[in-house]
């Protein structure tokens, strides 16, 4: 999909279980409002009534076969981009989600072991071609996302409780996909809180000059 010049900026944050993307997103929230820029802020599965039932139906329910779950995300993203999405960034708006596309090739492809071509059509079809304009990757080791994981203290979803081998495929996704897409970089998640913000803040200066120039925390 052509971006236009009135069109917004989409952003989505990715990572493994534990990486911290949601709280990076919270963040990158707060400094939009901050300076003052029109943003939406997202998540997947979410945003949406729809999209927030097939959240809690992914993560506590006890079984659910992959291609079912792929169903599942895929309605609830095509839901989110025409009553979400779509609309803001017609409207110029920043848009940030906490997941997008990438999850569901790390996961249900590299993950689960879905068809990639076939994922890739349907995925298309569920979002009629859109895609973030950038995807940043919280680059953490997995063994620094079960300590994460561990200090919330909650009881571990669907997803956080899958095995060992099941997430190093996802991470290795992550990496791969952000090694040979332009549109998918990988940040450093390993520093404090602050530390990959103002990271985040660096990069997107650099990409986006017109929107983020200049950016500090």
């Amino acid at each position: 999909m052509e971006r236009s010049a009135q069109r917004g900026r989409f952003l989505a944050l990715e990572g493994v279980e534990g990486a911290g993307k949601s709280t990076q997103v919270r963040l990158l929230g707060d400094w939009l409002t901050r300076h003052g820029l029109p943003h939406v802020v997202t998540r997947e599965p979410g945003g949406t009534a729809l999209g927030e039932q097939v959240r809690r139906a992914l993560l506590e329910s006890d079984r659910v076969i992959p291609r079912a779950e792929l169903l599942l995300m895929l309605a609830a993203r095509a839901t989110l981009v025409d009553e979400v999405v779509k609309p803001a960034l017609e409207r110029g708006v920043v848009v940030v989600t906490d997941r997008f596309s990438l999850s569901t090739l790390a996961y249900q492809v590299r993950g689960r072991g879905l068809p990639e071509a076939e994922v890739r059509r349907l995925n298309t079809f569920a979002t009629g071609g859109l895609e973030p304009d950038l995807t940043l990757v919280l680059d953490v080791p997995l063994g620094v996302g079960v300590q994460r994981l561990d200090r919330r203290g909650r009881a571990p979803d669907r997803f956080e409780q899958a095995d060992a081998d099941f997430h190093a495929r996802v991470a290795e996704a992550y990496a791969e996909f952000a090694q040979h897409e332009k549109t998918i970089k990988r940040v450093d998640g390993t520093g404090s809180v602050d530390e990959v913000h103002a990271a985040i803040l660096a990069l997107l200066g650099r990409r986006f000059p017109e929107t983020f120039g200049g950016a500090a925390v």
